[in-house]
């Protein structure tokens, strides 16, 4: 007797389940959670670390050159007094920014290699 009991639970159960699967309501839910998931992964504020990571490289590189050129621009100056320190500061500014590009696609170029490699 308690094996026939079990047994029709287990069919009831499984009508229920079944029944529930047909409700378009449940799967109308189902959609509505979804793209409300979505929209509030879409609205998230976005952040300048994360504008940075989006930057190639080789634009990165560009830009720290530069700055490190700048900052060379300011401080050779300063500290060498001669005619010569505006020129080598300005050369600096060159030199700096040519490494940065280098250094700079040669990382975008191992990180295009690794994604063909996947």
């Amino acid at each position: 007797m308690g094996t026939d009991d079990r047994e029709q639970e287990r069919l009831r159960q499984l009508r229920q389940r079944q029944l529930a699967d047909r409700d378009p309501l449940v799967k109308q839910r189902q959609f509505q959670r979804h793209h409300a998931d979505r929209e509030r992964r879409s609205r998230k504020s976005v952040t300048l670390s994360e504008i940075w990571r989006e930057i190639p490289n080789i634009w990165r590189g560009f830009f720290i050159g530069a700055l490190l050129g700048v900052i060379m621009m300011v401080i050779v100056p300063v500290i060498w007094t001669s005619s010569w320190a505006f020129y080598c500061s300005a050369a600096s500014i060159v030199i700096f920014i040519l490494f940065g590009v280098v250094v700079g696609r040669a990382l975008d170029s191992r990180d295009d290699i690794n994604d063909l490699t996947r």
